[in-house]
């Protein structure tokens, strides 16, 4: 059980988890527990066509049902740097079009990078991976990602050739 004390949440033994008081605007749910039992690893080979959102929703929710996991925490982990993890739109593919878009904008090819080894895409590819991330970790209850509406899971390509790329997929939490 937790309670408000002042600035912070803090532990209170012995109380229902449903009798948790609203504060101001922000009114917290009830507290549920569950053991990890399971830590469940696999690794999703995606292979891409260039620059852009490939979505990647549909495996790790065919991962959670392989895993047959219930409840806990679906963690994800790019191994590459020049290629990101995102949750985004899934509903309008506009969206992930301007998204790229703006990528361009915030880190242009030839903008006079050091580092142009392995192409004029390649610097900016490394600074789109830095502002989006590598790592994300999605709630799950009931065997289901718990995802808004719209919500989908992307990795992004950030380079303009196709590579394979390679994300850690783990469960942690309570199986069936």
């Amino acid at each position: 059980m937790l309670t408000h004390d002042r600035e912070r949440w803090v532990p209170v033994f012995g109380q229902d988890h449903a009798q948790i008081e609203s504060h101001g605007l922000a009114k917290l749910s009830a507290v549920t527990t569950a053991h990890v039992e399971t830590i469940a690893t696999a690794v999703l080979a995606v292979d891409t066509s260039g620059e852009g959102f490939f979505d990647i929703t549909r495996d790790a929710q065919a991962f959670l049902a392989a895993a047959k996991a219930r409840d806990g925490a679906l963690l994800l982990y790019l191994k590459h740097t020049s290629a990101s993890l995102v949750i985004q739109e899934s509903a309008d593919a506009d969206v992930r079009t301007d998204l790229v878009m703006a990528l361009k904008r915030l880190a242009p090819a030839h903008a006079g990078y050091v580092h142009e080894v392995e192409g004029p895409d390649d610097m900016p590819a490394h600074i789109k991976s830095m502002l989006n991330g590598v790592s994300l970790q999605v709630p799950v209850a009931g065997g289901a990602l718990a995802l808004g509406t719209w919500q989908g899971i992307y990795l992004v390509e950030h380079r303009a050739h196709p590579h394979r790329r390679e994300v850690i997929l783990q469960f942690l939490g309570r199986c069936v």
